[in-house]
């Protein structure tokens, strides 16, 4: 369940890792048929909130807020990696949060609050790649994955700096309500609605998009529009004026991936799609994502997503109407 959602600012907040929070949550877009989130902004000391940047926040809810949220973020701050102690209450509130069953999440370096409150002992975790070194020698018992965008441990789900937080909440709604929401909220947003996967329990690690990628990016568009096509690097380095060598070096880093990698996760990808919005069988969809047969689909998709083609329809299709 998905409904309730407060993001709690503790000062020197960065802005733009809480106006994501705000962006994806706290916009009403009932007029496009989608989920309305009774949405909260939540001093975790005191009101107004010092935001980093130079001006303030004032908000009326404190954090007696947090107990009937079903999702509670902490954004960024400035002070929060080197910042010794953070309020007792508000630590206290989030593990009885999780205790209930809800959810938290963390933009950058909110997770080092979320490992004070000790909810990162014995899980996988990430933050920004400045912190993770940090974040590491502060709380030896998680398991920092340094390079990753997000890493979802249900009911904790960590990501990395600015744009990841994106990710993250996108990935929790889809996971929630579904391909069609996060989507119809990844187009308002302008942003890609999901990007490429590589872990098991669904972990996704995004990867730039092609407005991101300054020489290879026409590539990237033509290789989504084609992806039941078997290419070679030759074949993409042709596209793109280059030589081989130089392609896959401009596309590792321009994508942070080979491109083998990035076209197996958008595979993938629509494969998960189809296999949320169609009805379409194992073969078919094998067939359109570019796999050839039912057998190579399952082997990737297992790879990459921690099961079988038809159990993810069983959890994620869409229902018809």
């Amino acid at each position: 369940m998905l409904k309730n959602v407060a993001v709690v600012l503790l000062d020197g907040v960065h802005p733009f890792e809480f106006g994501v929070v705000c962006e994806v949550f706290g916009v009403d877009r009932s007029e496009q048929g989608l989920p309305v989130y009774d949405f909260a902004v939540v001093a975790a000391e005191r009101s107004p909130v010092q935001v980093y940047g130079g001006f303030t926040i004032d908000t009326p809810y404190r954090l007696d807020r947090l107990a009937e949220a079903d999702l509670i973020a902490i954004p960024a701050g400035c002070n929060l990696p080197e910042q010794e102690t953070y309020p007792a209450d508000l630590l206290l509130a989030l593990r009885d949060a999780v205790e209930r069953g809800a959810r938290v999440l963390s933009v950058c370096s909110g997770a080092f609050v979320l490992g004070a409150a000790g909810l990162l002992d014995g899980r996988a975790c990430t933050t920004h790649w400045r912190h993770t070194d940090a974040l590491a020698r502060r709380f030896p018992l998680a398991r920092i994955e340094p390079d990753v965008l997000y890493v979802d441990e249900d009911p904790v789900i960590t990501s990395a700096g600015t744009a990841a937080g994106i990710d993250a909440c996108l990935h929790l709604v889809r996971k929630e309500q579904g391909s069609a929401v996060a989507s119809a909220i990844a187009r308002r947003m302008v942003v890609p609605p999901h990007r490429e996967g590589g872990q098991a329990q669904y972990v996704d690690r995004p990867v730039p998009s092609r407005t991101q990628c300054d020489t290879v990016g026409e590539v990237l568009g033509w290789m989504e529009r084609h992806l039941d096509r078997e290419v070679t690097v030759e074949e993409l380095a042709e596209r793109a004026h280059m030589s081989p060598r130089t392609f896959a070096r401009k596309f590792q880093q321009e994508t942070g991936t080979t491109p083998y990698r990035w076209l197996l996760g958008q595979r993938v990808l629509l494969a998960r799609e189809l296999l949320e919005g169609t009805d379409d069988t194992v073969d078919a969809i094998a067939a359109r994502a570019g796999f050839g047969n039912a057998a190579t689909l399952r082997h990737h998709f297992g790879r990459w997503v921690g099961t079988t083609p038809q159990a993810y329809r069983r959890t994620f299709r869409v229902p018809a109407g």
